[in-house]
């Protein structure tokens, strides 16, 4: 049985529109609280219910999230809206940006071969200027922030799959791909 602790965490989490932190919960509890273990306590509760949601620990807080098994109705619901969309080439400046950070516009632009798309990134606020590097010209330098974080669901940048794991998972994709265009070929 939760305590009465643990249901005010709960409603906090539920009504909050940016990942909570221990010092938020306590000035809202007026309380110092053991966070961590609430949300163990809580997490464990959800799963021996089967709830369809869970709190994860994200950027520097922890937010109510859904079970992935929820995904395809979730993602019928807000098909529509304008959500913040990302295209490949945005995706990969923002990867480069997430592994090699603090990096400058021109390092991006060399690793990619053609423009990045800073901008846009910027105005998304997944990336901020973190400062500028020594040497002619004084570049700017780019680096997540962390909203970057909450929408990729990480907790820091040491939850980034390994450059290898990226790799051994694109190299899977590419397999897939091949076939189903294989599968399509006969069928035409």
């Amino acid at each position: 049985m939760l305590s009465q602790t643990h249901k005010i965490v709960q409603a906090l989490l539920f009504s909050a529109k940016e990942p909570l932190t221990s010092e938020q919960v306590e000035l809202s509890i007026e309380e110092k609280v053991d966070l961590d273990q609430i949300i163990v306590d809580i997490n464990d509760y959800y799963r021996q219910e089967g709830f369809p949601v869970w709190i994860q620990k994200v950027a520097n807080g922890y937010r109510l999230m859904t079970r992935e098994e929820y995904e395809p109705w979730i993602r019928r619901l807000y098909q529509n809206e304008g959500n913040v969309r990302l295209s490949k080439s945005a995706l990969e400046s923002l990867a480069i940006i997430a592994y090699k950070q603090p990096i400058t516009r021109s390092e991006i632009d060399a690793i990619r071969g053609v423009s990045s798309y800073l901008k846009s990134l910027l105005e998304k606020n997944l990336i901020e200027i973190k400062g500028r590097q020594e040497g002619p010209g004084r570049p700017l330098l780019y680096g997540t922030t962390d909203h970057f974080l909450e929408y990729f669901g990480l907790g820091s940048l040491r939850d980034l799959p390994k450059l290898k794991e990226i790799n051994e998972i694109m190299d899977v994709k590419i397999e897939e791909d091949d076939v189903e265009e294989s599968d399509r070929d006969t069928t035409e």
